[in-house]
């Protein structure tokens, strides 16, 4: 009963927002030409009604055998026209505020005829605040589906690290580190081989991945293991699980089958040539000199995801080695314990906020919404003598593409 009084709720919100919206829409089109004015407002209903009606017909559509991009696409569509709307209603309220406003100067205030503004007449909207409101929802939506073409536009990012406790024999040591691959969101295989073309070229001495090969079950690997075992580096290829690894987001029929499928994805990692590296390190050595690798499994600094990892556990044994790199897939987990508990660990790698896939990122702005969620969201970041490096991810996951923000391979030189 409540599932269903919810969903009506939202069924009467999302009308509601419609006629709100399409009073801004008649404004617009006032001076149009009846044809393109019954036009526009036909299209703009037909538009409205059918994300109603996907909204509610989710669940059919989901559970039968349509193509599963086309459904992704759909469903990002949707959302898009949703988030428009509700951009476009801020520039609304603003207008409408000002109409109040301006009606009670009028009723207050005596005009030079000692007359006030009619009830019945009112005041007008701003034809302006009503133009602006559709071009900044618009041109969000416009941006959403532009984004669609940057999902697999992988962008190789470079960058020079300089500590003073690293062995001499690891001076221009290549690190490839890449994070969050979310391997049931791909539909495209030979795109994504492109992105796995761009890392082998790098010859890499380590390849290193934070976490979330997969959205939710270990079977979405099946049709990509062929392209991802192809990453080799001369001292390995290192992983870690990512929140999303542990199907914490699908509902399974017993505790069972969901540590059936956890353990299934290990074996994955395995299968692929990778170690992975849950809770424990490895030493790496190059003449004669040794720097530690530690891996954790998904710690967050976030009660709404879930910690399963134990960084002391990891760290275990690598107390004499001078030099250390953390790979931890959130970095929420850096400010949290790294940088209070382990303040020789020198380079902290972590990857899990995406930049949103969505922002802006031009030289001297550097924005995106999940800013205001994580402190470190994108890039590099210092703290004393302790560096921490935020992959963008390489694949996707939810949103079908990237704006500003776009998929990410990095490439750290030691020195």
């Amino acid at each position: 009963m409540r599932k269903f009084f919810g969903s009506w709720m939202i069924l009467v919100f999302m009308f509601l927002l419609d006629i709100y919206v399409f009073q801004a829409v008649k404004i617009v089109t006032a001076n149009a030409v009846p044809k393109a004015r019954l036009l526009i407002h036909g299209i703009y209903w037909v538009v409205s009604m059918g994300a109603i009606v996907t909204l509610f017909s989710w669940p059919y559509i989901t559970s039968g055998n349509w193509f599963r991009s086309w459904k992704v696409y759909l469903f990002a569509i949707f959302i898009g026209i949703f988030l428009a709307k509700l951009i476009a209603v801020v520039f609304f309220l603003v207008d409408d505020v000002r109409r109040v406003f301006v009606w009670i100067y009028t009723k207050v205030i005596p005009q030079k005829n000692d007359s006030v503004t009619d009830v019945t007449t009112g005041v007008p909207r701003s034809v302006f605040l009503s133009w602006m409101g559709i071009a900044f929802g618009g041109g969000l939506f416009t941006s959403l589906i532009y984004g669609f073409g940057n999902k697999y536009r992988y962008q190789v990012r470079r960058l020079k690290l300089s500590f003073q406790n690293l062995p001499t024999a690891f001076k221009g040591f290549k690190i490839v580190h890449i994070s969050d691959i979310h391997s049931g969101s791909f539909t495209d295989k030979e795109a994504v081989q492109r992105g796995i073309n761009k890392i082998l070229r790098e010859k890499a001495d380590v390849i290193l991945f934070t976490g979330d090969l997969v959205n939710n079950t270990a079977d979405e690997m099946d049709e990509y293991s062929d392209v991802f075992n192809q990453l080799k580096a001369p001292h390995g290829v290192f992983s870690t699980l990512g929140n999303h690894d542990y199907g914490d987001y699908v509902q399974w029929k017993s505790k069972e089958e969901k540590e059936a499928n956890l353990e299934r994805l290990k074996q994955v990692h395995g299968a692929l040539g990778w170690r992975l590296l849950n809770d424990e390190n490895v030493l790496l050595e190059k003449d004669g000199e040794k720097i530690a690798l530690i891996g954790v499994q998904n710690i967050s600094g976030r009660g709404n995801f879930h910690s399963y990892g134990n960084l002391e556990k990891a760290y275990a044994g690598t107390e004499h080695v001078p030099f250390k790199i953390l790979m931890s897939h959130d970095p929420s987990h850096w400010n949290t314990e790294v940088t209070k508990k382990y303040t020789d660990v020198a380079l902290t790698l972590s990857g899990h906020t995406h930049g949103m896939q969505f922002g802006v990122e031009i030289p001297g702005i550097k924005w995106s919404p999940v800013k205001y969620i994580y402190k470190q969201w994108a890039g590099l970041y210092e703290q004393s003598h302790q560096k921490l490096y935020v992959n963008r991810g390489f694949g996707f996951i939810g949103y079908p593409g990237r704006v500003g923000i776009l998929p990410e391979i990095t490439v750290i030189e030691l020195s």
